[in-house]
Formats: C-alpha cells, structure tokens, sequence
C-alpha cells in the first residue's frame, strides 16, 4: 500500500534509479537492517525540516519571516528549503566540512525516506551543494544515499535521527538548545518516563532530565520576552541555565522566585554566570535592586518601569502560580526582557536610551551585587569557621574516647601516645581560655 504522506512521484524516480548495493544500518529499528545505496543528485533530495538540529534556528526564521508556518506549509518546496539550508549553511564549522569533502569526498552515504527527504547527512549534503553550485566542484555533483522503505513511520524517522546523530558520538551541530528539545519532544511520546529518554539517547537519566529542566527555566524567559528573545538567543548561556534549575528545585516560591529574576536579567544582560552564582541566596533580587537604585541612570529606568502595570496573565504567573506581589525586579525584567539590545527604550526626564546601553549598565551593577555577596559570604565564612572546626574536634575526640577500649584490649596499644595527643588537646582548650 501507498504511504500518503510521500510524494509518489519523487518516490517513483528514486525506484528508478539504479541500485548501487546494500549497507547494513545497525540504527535502523527494523530487522531487516539492509538499504539499497543510490547516487542522486545534490539539489535534487531534499533538507528534513524536521531536523532537530536546527529546531531553535528555525524558530528564529520562523520570528524573523513572521510565517509560522514557513516549515511546515510546505516542507518540500522552495521558501522552506531555501530557509533550512541556509541555516546549514550558517553553522559552525560548515567550511571546515567543506573542505573535508573537497579533500575526502563523501565517506559516509546520506539516509533518506523513499521521496528524498533526508534524514541523516543534511549538514554533508548542504557542503556538498555549495561545493557544486558555488565553487563549481564536479565531484559534488551526487551524493550517495540510503533509501528506507516507503512506509517508515514518523517514530522511526526520530529514532533513527536520534541514534545516528545524538546517541552515537553527539556530531558537530548540536547545540545544547536543540538537544534538549528533541529530549522534550521524546519525553512527551515516551509517556515522560525519562528511563526512556535516556535509554534511546544512549545517556544517563540525570544527564537527560538536567538538559529538560534546564530547557524548562529557558522556556520561561523566551515566554517572558513575548517574541523579542528565542531559544537560540542563549545557546551561550546553556551554564546559567542549569545552576538555576539545580538551585529553583528544592527551594521555596519566594527564593526560587528571587534568584530567577536575577538569574534571567543577569543573562540578558551578558552578566558572567561565575558571578550569578554569588547571587544564589533568598535576599538576591532585593541586594540587585538596591545596586541598581544607587546609579542614577538606573533610578531612571526604575522609574519608568514602575508607571507600566505588570500584566495579569503575565508569563511567570503561568508557570510559578499567582504571586500575592511582584518581586523587586519583577517589572524590570518583564519589561527589558521585551527589549533586543537594538531597540531604543524612552527614559521619564532623559529621552531614549539604547537598550544595549541600558544593558551594559545592569550588568555593571548586577557584578558588584554579585561581588559584595561574595564578600559576604567570605566574611560569614571567617565567622563560622572557629565554629565548625571546633565542632569537627569535638566528633572526632568522641570517636576516639568511644574506641579507646578496644585499641586498649590489645597488646600492641601505645598509651603514651594517646596520653601526648591529650595533653595537646587540654593545653588547646588552655590557650582558647586565656584568649577570651
């Protein structure tokens, strides 16, 4: 029976083409693992605009065109495959790959469905294209694919994908963000059973549910900004990200709620997250605040925020419950997370300002909070360490006095030597008391 999800007549001409033999796939689910090789040519199959590795590129095409359906419309035609390989074309590495090519050749054939879709070897087949087309490479005129059989289902395509270029060796190309949404996408199907997850990914469960949490605390500033920030906006910030789901997960509302804020303006401001982590404490948001208050320019933009009402339906809201009120950067971030450094934001009583400005601004005082509470903590740590190292001596006299008896029941037990270590500890306690 006819896939109706093909194209037959793409299909039909694959058929037609001869056979060059057959490979074995190991990743391919079913148990006739054999599929037959062909030569086709370079701009005739086809990008999958399913390809997880561009999920977060795509989303920003899709802000940037304002098409939402730019993928998805039409995945075969030309918006849509002009679009996917000019993201390929666009990631790190591509001219290296071409020059592999150009050197090697095609060592590993490409994997499509019966109509040319490709499934693995989008980012090879892209350089191969722009080996032909914009350097006139001969060579690079076919490439070699592996044809599945026609009535693959779309479950088996994402394994497939998922085995050969996510569980095998993690290939050049994908970012941390496009990781963690194809997690997402399998977390949904597999019934959110992360032992499952982590069984098709070839990883361990702490390692898939760290990438989706973290995922998660990115889905609320991309949410926040309503547009003007995407997912692939922080493919830098993949650090930031993940001490703050560590450090949200087992703390009440109002502490989660306050080094969230600060963790999220510090990213959109650039801030260090070696800094941010200083800032890990339940007064964060209100010590920013008060840095933020001392600069006038800031007390500027305080001011204009604080007339803007905070939206009922507000992003946070959705995702952290009804607040009873706002936190203290609350309005802020809401507002800057609207804002590309590009824009231009108008002062009460100075005009407009450039939202990159504005930016570079907070991270200034955003590190000096995160520096003071460094040396906060150095100096309550000078405070407690007396303490904690006396109480250390203290369990380790106990374990000593409460195995004494049975070192004493043997011969070789060396009494003067314990009696030595006692007067050092009584003469310790001596000099601590003519301290006071």
């Amino acid at each position: 029976m006819k896939n109706p999800f093909l194209d037959q007549e793409r299909a039909t001409f694959i058929q037609a083409r001869d056979v060059l033999g057959t490979v074995h796939v190991p990743a391919w689910p079913r148990e006739n693992k054999e599929l037959p090789r062909v030569q086709l040519e370079v701009d005739w199959v086809r990008f999958s605009t399913l390809n997880h590795r561009t999920r977060a590129e795509q989303l920003r095409e899709i802000a940037k065109t304002g098409r939402p359906d730019l993928f998805t419309a039409d995945p075969l035609g030309p918006a849509a495959q002009d679009a996917q390989y000019e993201i390929l074309r666009g990631q790190e590495k591509f001219l290296e790959l071409k020059q592999d090519l150009l050197e090697r050749g095609q060592q590993d054939p490409a994997i499509i469905t019966a109509d040319g879709v490709l499934i693995n070897g989008n980012r090879r087949t892209a350089a191969l294209r722009s080996l032909f087309t914009d350097d006139d490479v001969l060579a690079a005129h076919y490439v070699n694919c592996l044809v599945l059989p026609a009535d693959a289902t779309p479950a088996e395509l994402v394994d497939l994908e998922t085995e050969l270029q996510v569980a095998r060796d993690f290939k050049e190309g994908y970012a941390w963000i496009n990781e963690a949404l194809l997690i997402e996408e399998l977390y949904e199907r597999e019934n959110k059973d992360f032992g499952r997850v982590a069984k098709r990914m070839h990883r361990e469960v702490g390692d898939v549910r760290s990438l989706y949490e973290k995922l998660q605390q990115a889905h609320q500033l991309v949410g926040l900004s309503k547009g003007a920030r995407l997912h692939i906006d922080f493919k830098e910030n993949e650090s930031a990200f993940d001490e703050l789901a560590k450090h949200v997960k087992n703390k009440t509302p109002a502490e989660a709620d306050a080094v969230r804020s600060v963790y999220f303006l510090g990213t959109l401001a650039d801030v260090n997250y070696r800094k941010l982590r200083h800032l890990k404490r339940p007064d964060a948001a209100e010590l920013v605040r008060q840095e933020l208050e001392s600069d006038p320019s800031l007390r500027q933009l305080i001011e204009t925020v604080s007339t803007d009402p905070v939206p009922e339906d507000d992003i946070l809201n959705d995702v952290l419950g009804e607040a009873p009120t706002p936190g203290p950067l609350y309005g802020l971030l809401s507002f800057l997370a609207q804002k590309r450094p590009e824009d231009t934001v108008t002062l009460h009583g100075a005009g407009p300002v450039a939202a990159q400005a504005i930016l570079d601004t907070i991270q200034s005082a955003i590190t000096a909070a995160a520096d003071e509470a460094e040396e906060d903590q150095r100096d309550h740590t000078a405070i407690t360490t007396p303490i904690s190292r006396a109480e250390k001596a203290v369990v380790e006299l106990q374990r000593a006095l409460s195995a004494l008896p049975k070192a004493r029941s043997f011969a070789g037990f060396d009494e003067d030597a314990m009696g030595l270590r006692i007067k050092q500890v009584r003469a310790l306690v001596e000099e601590y008391e003519g301290s006071v």
